[in-house]
């Protein structure tokens, strides 16, 4: 994230009348400066933007490391393929979902969430357009896995559960596969889910209408995800 995003936050009021506004005046403090007569405005110190850029950068290496990544026989990772940005992205949401529902792990069930919060990928509206919605996966998830305890706390990054492993795994297989040039893309992902037909996500999918001919017809499109990366 960049400062120019931040940039300055401005608020306005309506201006006041001239009676009111001899008893109006300019306050400032540090590095945040309010002005009662043209509205609020804060800026942002620089200490603080370096920090909020640092625990982006640090959450995407966390995201990174979490997902499975292919060598060669060399120990090199150069011409394999990589994750692409929208499917990064979903698997760091599939962590929140985790994290809002209170559970210990990011499931398949929380991939699917991922997906779908994302919601710009090819995999996610192929899942809307089927009627398969957010709402509809995490209640089929609670009805599926249950409510977790009311005081219990998710860990920031919630490990993944061993059927989430295996179609991570299954995505970068397929694509390594294929021979195709590109990146995983959620698609791979979405459809790692389905190939885990004992995992939670695989169940959800199946109740809300997803089925083998549905996920023929979404492998057409597993390479042709727009290209995105963060930068």
């Amino acid at each position: 994230m960049s400062a120019s995003t931040l940039g300055l936050l401005s608020i306005s009021s309506s201006i006041p009348s001239q009676t009111e506004s001899k008893r109006l005046h300019s306050f400032r403090k540090s590095d945040v400066s309010v002005s009662f007569l043209i509205g609020t405005q804060l800026s942002v110190p620089p200490s603080s933007l370096k920090r909020i850029v640092l625990k982006r950068q640090s959450t995407i290496m966390t995201v990174l490391l979490s997902l499975p990544t292919t060598r060669s026989k060399d120990g090199s990772t150069e011409n394999l393929p990589k994750w692409s940005a929208r499917a990064i992205k979903s698997f760091a949401m599939a962590e929140l979902e985790a994290r809002k529902l209170k559970y210990p792990n990011t499931g398949t069930e929380a991939l699917i969430m991922g997906i779908l919060v994302e919601g710009t990928s090819l995999a996610a509206k192929f899942l809307r357009a089927n009627g398969i919605t957010l709402f509809k996966v995490r209640e089929e998830t609670v009805n599926l896995l249950g409510k977790s305890d009311l005081y219990f706390f998710s860990p920031e990054h919630p490990p993944l559960t061993e059927p989430a492993q295996r179609a991570l795994d299954w995505a970068v297989d397929q694509k390594l596969k294929s021979g195709e040039g590109g990146e995983i893309t959620t698609t791979h992902l979405l459809l790692g889910i389905w190939a885990q037909e004992e995992s939670a996500g695989h169940k959800i999918l199946e109740s809300l209408g997803f089925n083998d001919e549905k996920a023929k017809e979404l492998a057409k499109s597993m390479d042709k995800d727009i290209v995105l990366s963060f930068r």
